[in-house]
């Protein structure tokens, strides 16, 4: 028992979740997920190279099947499942994933349409050209080898490389904690760069990009603004815009399309169509009336008709936002140097490769000295053995066997059963004495000063190396004549040459970047071809607005969450007590229950009763007619299936962007429980498709109102019964969006606020507080006539409601010279002017403002500021409203504060 215990070690368990864990994601990225600088390669690419160049699979060899070459592959260097080495495979022959392609594919390996290659006992492949390239000179010992998984063969750690694969090719991989997102080069560009580098190691990275502009993606298209490249290039990261390639054809008389030839890259091309049909059936792409792939082996050619009166710039850009035909490319530079990821930037990227292949004409070099000074060394042997050709022969001749006759031609001796006698009988001369100083420089004469230059030398007291005994006799009778021998006194002058070449690479680092040089050259010129992605750096963000008309429109958004714009000259004045127009197409279950007026480019703040926040804008939402129906919100931004739109902000887009105006101005929002915020407009300008908080609402209330406020505002909040409390907005001091406010109005049982007014200083005199009731009953009384009160209290009487007018239902701020908009909840709309409905004070009935049928009621009332040049669209939008969304806020919700005038005023 007692060694059984003495087995069981005992570890922290934290400690040792962070080692494995840590030794895991290591291993994930140094031999799985991120290239090396040097070749741009992950391991498995590499061995996939590897082994086709091991069944020497070279560009003009015949195909061989994939699954001989997987095999090849997952049986010596990589077993980590066939399909990993297939896909590796596939990849590298595809022309639409590669921007030069390392194999050279026979059947299917797949499309741009995201088909899959055909099973690898299918498909056959070879090496192409350009891949032959990335493996030269990997016999010269240039790399440094390691041993397979089960230590039977060895394997490169790097391929040589003759090109900057890296940039040329890029790379995409995700590791632990970590990801790399390389976008590929045109050749002749990354080569250019290269060479620069090497001319001038202290050239910028501004300097660089005049010899490497930007990507080159295989698929072509257009990268459409610059500062995501720049960035990119200086940093190691940045986001490249990419964009389609289409233009403008006639298809048939009087009708035109867009024809669409060259899409980014790594966007599926048949799921796009499918996207952008999903687009045009949603009325997100308006104008388009076909839309067809024809495409075929000549090229891409997709077409989208469109409708006799559609603008094409509108519908291109309204594609290019709706779908992945712009796309962003997100540059990540990460690979590995020296076995570490590192982030790059682009110079960082070109000096570790021209420091890789220096290192590899070092190698290189160093290689074929050895291998020109052995080659010496037997030359010189074998001449040193035909200028004593009768006593090798007699030594030959006479020795019992091979290895006698090696060790007596090393030691530069007869057999020792020749005797002297039997040497001049045989007419052989004597050896010189291998003391003697001549004894090796029989070919003096020919090497002079040369000999030198030769690393290896006989031993002591021998004649000849082992080696050049060996190469002797390996000779054979055709190369003892004396042309032979002239042949082997060449070919040792020659590599004597190539000696002295070699040392004096070896001794100059300019020459040997020279050669760095002349080799990428030649690269290019065997390789390069054009650029097939178009750069438009006077491109940005898609500004769609400036080809939008500029217009006033009626929004409406109805019970349901149907939204709709239109136009506004399509709604005529009617005089008061008129019957109204249908304004929307309704269902029995569907109501209006928003409408207002803006201008086409605003900025849009929807609030929702949960106190989300959401951003658009007024030409995101669809046209239709006064009768249309309209689309779903959800659509344009993600409202929980919970919630509804209550109120809407709308704000221009100078306002928007302008720092000054977005914190001197605050959004003031109102509950049906009487609670009031103010928050700053800063805290809702920066946007999220998913929404923001806005407010923090408790169980049982819900957003009532929101407003745009200058911080000196005086606020009216009126109640279902008829009361109303006028108060400063100084009162509410600003807090976070994640709070719930403070007490605006205490609330009779039963009651809830219908409405809230913000007033500015400069409007005082001139607003009138609009009440109206739920049956048609409406009034203006003067707001001087409502005394300015502390938040919190029951206020005072705004209407006399009784059982003829019903509840109030709404409290509007209106101006002389304004109209009216009112909905019922049956879809009637009915324009009217303010100055036509009776000024009144507070304690009274109102008059008739509309005549409702039998069961309708009025849902919402909204003002319309219509000036002279609003017909035209050049006008002011409706009452100043806000924008914008922001991150995740947490402030302390804030606690009530009774107001200072507790008791209600009847007077």
């Amino acid at each position: 028992m007692v060694a059984e215990e003495s087995r069981i070690i005992p570890i922290n368990i934290e400690e040792e979740m962070k080692s494995s864990y840590i030794d895991y994601s290591m291993s994930v990225i140094v031999s799985r997920a991120l290239p090396d600088v040097r070749d741009g390669l992950k391991p498995v690419h590499r061995r996939v190279l590897f082994g086709m160049s091991e069944l020497n699979l070279t560009a003009g060899a015949a195909y061989k099947k994939s699954a001989r070459i997987v095999g090849e592959v997952l049986g010596k260097y990589h077993p980590h499942g066939d399909s990993s080495v297939y896909d590796t495979l596939v990849r590298l022959a595809q022309d639409f994933s590669m921007r030069y392609p390392l194999v050279d594919g026979q059947g299917n390996f797949g499309s741009i349409d995201g088909d899959s290659a055909a099973a690898m006992r299918y498909t056959e492949a070879r090496m192409t050209k350009i891949a032959e390239e990335m493996l030269a000179d990997l016999d010269k010992e240039t790399v440094d080898t390691r041993e397979n998984f089960d230590g039977t063969l060895e394997e490169p750690t790097v391929l040589p490389a003759a090109f900057p694969n890296m940039l040329v090719n890029g790379a995409d991989g995700i590791a632990v904690g970590m990801a790399t997102k390389i976008p590929p080069h045109n050749l002749g560009e990354a080569i250019d760069a290269t060479v620069a580098y090497i001319d001038d190691p202290e050239i910028t990275i501004d300097g660089l990009m005049e010899h490497l502009p930007a990507p080159d993606f295989p698929t072509g298209g257009i990268i459409y603004g610059y500062s995501g490249v720049y960035e990119a290039y200086h940093t190691g990261r940045g986001r490249v815009v990419m964009r389609a390639k289409m233009h403008v054809e006639e298809v048939r008389k009087g009708r035109e399309a867009l024809v669409i030839t060259e899409i980014p890259y790594q966007v599926n091309k048949s799921r796009e169509l499918e996207r952008i049909a999903e687009r045009v059936r949603q009325d997100r792409i308006e104008g388009v009336s076909d839309l067809r792939d024809e495409s075929d082996r000549n090229g891409m050619r997709i077409v989208v008709e469109l409708k006799q009166d559609a603008v094409p710039d509108i519908v291109k850009n309204q594609i290019y936002k709706n779908s992945r035909l712009q796309d962003t490319f997100g540059v990540n530079m990460v690979a590995l140097v020296d076995g570490r990821p590192k982030v790059l930037t682009l110079k960082d990227a070109i000096r570790h490769y021209v420091n890789h292949r220096h290192e590899i004409v070092v190698r290189r070099t160093e290689y074929d000295l050895r291998k020109a000074q052995e080659r010496a060394h037997v030359l010189e042997g074998l001449t040193l053995a035909l200028d004593n050709l009768d006593a090798v022969i007699t030594i030959v001749r006479h020795s019992p066997d091979t290895d006698a006759a090696r060790e007596n031609l090393m030691l530069g001796r007869y057999p020792s059963q020749l005797t002297e006698d039997d040497l001049r009988e045989l007419g052989v001369p004597l050896i010189p004495p291998v003391e003697s100083d001549k004894s090796q420089t029989t070919v003096k004469d020919m090497l002079d000063d040369e000999y030198e230059t030769l690393a290896r030398r006989p031993q002591e007291g021998h004649w000849l190396t082992e080696d050049q005994a060996r190469a002797i006799l390996r000779l054979t009778l055709s190369r003892l004549t004396g042309l032979e021998r002239e042949k082997i006194a060449g070919e040792y002058r020659d590599i004597i040459q190539e000696i002295q070449r070699y040392q004096s690479i070896l001794g100059s680092k300019e020459l040997r970047m020279q050669i760095i040089k002349d080799e990428l050259l030649e690269v290019k010129d065997s390789f390069n071809d054009e650029r097939r992605t178009e750069i438009d750096k006077t491109g940005g963000d898609i500004i769609i607005e400036d080809l939008i008309e500029r217009e006033h429109v009626v929004v409406t958004v109805t019970h349901q969450g149907l939204v709709k714009r239109t136009s506004v000259d399509e709604y005529r004045s009617q005089g008061r007590g008129g019957v109204g127009m249908r304004g929307s197409g309704k269902r029995d279950d569907d109501y209006i229950e928003h409408l207002f007026v803006c201008h086409s480019h605003d900025v849009l703040l929807f609030f929702t009763d949960h106190g989300q926040c959401y951003w658009l804008r007024p030409f995101e939402i669809p046209e239709g007619s006064r009768t249309a129906r309209g689309r779903s919100i959800r659509n344009y931004i993600q409202i929980d299936k919970e919630d509804s739109i209550r109120t809407v902000l709308n704000v221009t887009k100078d306002d928007f962007e302008d720092e000054d105006f977005l914190t001197s101005h605050y959004v003031l929002m109102a509950t049906r429980q009487g609670q009031v915020k103010k928050t700053e407009l800063e805290a809702f300008s920066r946007p999220r498709t998913d929404g923001i908080i806005g407010i923090s609402i408790e169980d049982g209330d819900e957003l009532l109102e929101a407003a745009l406020t200058g911080g000196e505002n005086t606020v009216v909040v009126a109640s279902s019964g008829g009361r109303a409390v006028h108060f400063d907005e100084e009162d509410a001091r600003p807090m976070g969006r994640n709070t719930r406010g403070v007490r605006g109005m205490r609330l009779e049982d039963g009651e809830e606020l219908v409405g809230m007014i913000s007033v500015p200083p400069e409007a005082r005199d001139d607003v009138d507080v609009l009440a109206i009731a739920e049956k048609g009953y409406g009034k203006r009384t003067h707001l001087e006539n409502y005394r300015v009160q502390g938040r919190g209290g029951k206020g005072l009487i705004t209407m006399n409601c009784t059982d003829r007018t019903g509840q109030l239902v709404a409290i509007k701020g209106v101006y002389n010279g304004e109209d009216l908009m009112i909905i019922t909840e049956n879809g009637i709309m009915i324009r009217t002017s303010v100055d036509e409905i009776s000024t009144m004070g507070r304690n009274t009935q109102g008059v008739r403002v509309i005549n409702l049928k039998d069961g309708d009621s009025i849902a919402d009332v909204t003002r319309v500021v219509i000036d002279d040049e609003a017909t035209s669209g050049d006008g002011a939008a409706e009452e100043a409203d806000v924008t914008a969304e922001g991150d995740d806020a947490t402030s302390e919700a804030a606690s009530e504060e009774p107001g200072a005038n507790g008791q209600a005023d009847d007077a």
